[in-house]
């Protein structure tokens, strides 16, 4: 089996506009690229390409000059030694694109044996994956937040993650993480989990003031008080408070979580499969967190395609004991119109892990053809 080509189909996608600190606005309207990688054989591999934060059109041109010459005419199932080369170019391509290319590659290989990705990641732990509902507003009162996670417990959800204080300005004075947490509290009661991100907006000395006041309101983690390369200041953190500190969204290496874990001292950590980049560095982050017994809580904000991936990954592995994120935006691509031909469904706040070989799921083709054309 031969790779003949790599290609990369473009169509706008939309997600609620939502604030996310000083001057910023992440979400609106996005290009997003459904990569395919093709063989000889007939068998393709899928993945998406871009995010609410940056359109895949800025790094079709990296994937296509740099990536694409690396893979043409090697066997797919060459996987650990395509992302060694591609890896070569992590100067000169985002780490978006090699994972993108890494997930096609594992969904061939899944389809050219027959069998799902789960079972190539060494088999399944867990036929249904527990997931947390995810807000991503950061423009909603203390008591709007309250009615929006009372709303998703209602669903069926048994957890709730809010976003809070002001990125880019660190220890904000107009921050209400405080009374928002009160609050979500409040409405949803003592037996619902509380997850708490301020994408480091705080200093060290405050980091531990809220933390300990996120303790005695119960939360379940507190996610990056101090950006992941401050690892000085998560470890003091850290030493100083109960609660479980969470980080790992913004590193793309097992190299940088090692660190992260013996230098920062982090209780969980959370690799995203579309900048890690792709199961095969992914597997090297679940390993490390099996040696040094920490927990893994994956980083997904990234719509469909990325979701399942996930879900793969949290199958297979024993360090996932904890629920997995799961963005609660509004998404045109699986709200209005859905790119899979079976959705993915939320029952009880928990996901089916796809069965199907390779990802297990099937793009709708009419569907993005008419994406495209809009």
């Amino acid at each position: 089996m031969k790779i003949t080509n790599v290609k990369v189909d473009m169509f706008n996608w939309k997600t609620e506009a939502w604030k996310t600190g000083v001057g910023t606005t992440f979400g609106d309207t996005r290009q997003l690229g459904i990569v395919t990688v093709e063989t000889d054989e007939g068998v393709s591999g899928n993945a998406f390409l871009g995010s609410s934060r940056m359109g895949a059109d800025h790094f079709v041109k990296g994937m296509m000059e740099f990536i694409k010459p690396i893979v043409m005419g090697r066997n797919p199932q060459d996987i650990g030694a395509i992302w060694w080369e591609m890896w070569k170019m992590n100067r000169s391509v985002s780490t978006y694109i090699i994972g993108a290319i890494d997930i096609c590659l594992w969904d061939i290989a899944g389809k050219a044996l027959n069998v799902p990705i789960w079972k190539l990641l060494g088999g399944k732990h867990r036929d249904m994956i527990p997931v947390y509902a995810s807000s991503m507003r950061r423009d909603l009162t203390p008591l709007e937040e309250g009615r929006r996670a009372a709303g998703l417990v209602e669903q069926g959800y048994s957890a709730y993650k809010l976003h809070s204080a002001l990125p880019g300005a660190i220890d904000h004075p107009s921050d209400e993480t405080i009374p928002t947490v009160t609050e979500v509290r409040a409405a949803v009661g003592d037996d619902v989990d509380i997850l708490v991100d301020v994408n480091g907006s705080y200093s060290v000395h405050h980091s531990i003031e809220i933390g300990k006041a996120l303790e005695d309101l119960g939360v379940f983690h507190f996610e990056e008080p101090r950006p992941a390369h401050d690892l000085e200041g998560l470890a003091q953190i850290a030493d100083a408070l109960t609660i479980p500190i969470a980080s790992g969204e913004m590193i793309y290496t097992h190299h940088q979580y090692r660190d992260l874990i013996l230098q920062g001292k982090v209780d969980i950590i959370q690799p995203d499969i579309v900048k890690v980049p792709g199961f095969t560095e992914f597997q090297k982050i679940d390993a490390l967190a099996s040696a040094f017994g920490v927990p893994i809580t994956v980083h997904n904000t990234q719509p469909i395609l990325s979701t399942v991936a996930h879900l793969h990954f949290c199958a297979a592995s024993s360090m996932v004991p904890y629920k997995q994120e799961y963005n609660i935006e509004p998404i045109s691509i699986r709200d209005e119109w859905p790119v899979l031909k079976e959705p993915l469904q939320v029952i009880d706040g928990h996901i089916a892990v796809p069965n199907g070989p390779g990802l297990g799921v099937e793009l709708d083709d009419e569907v993005l053809k008419t994406l495209s054309e809009r």
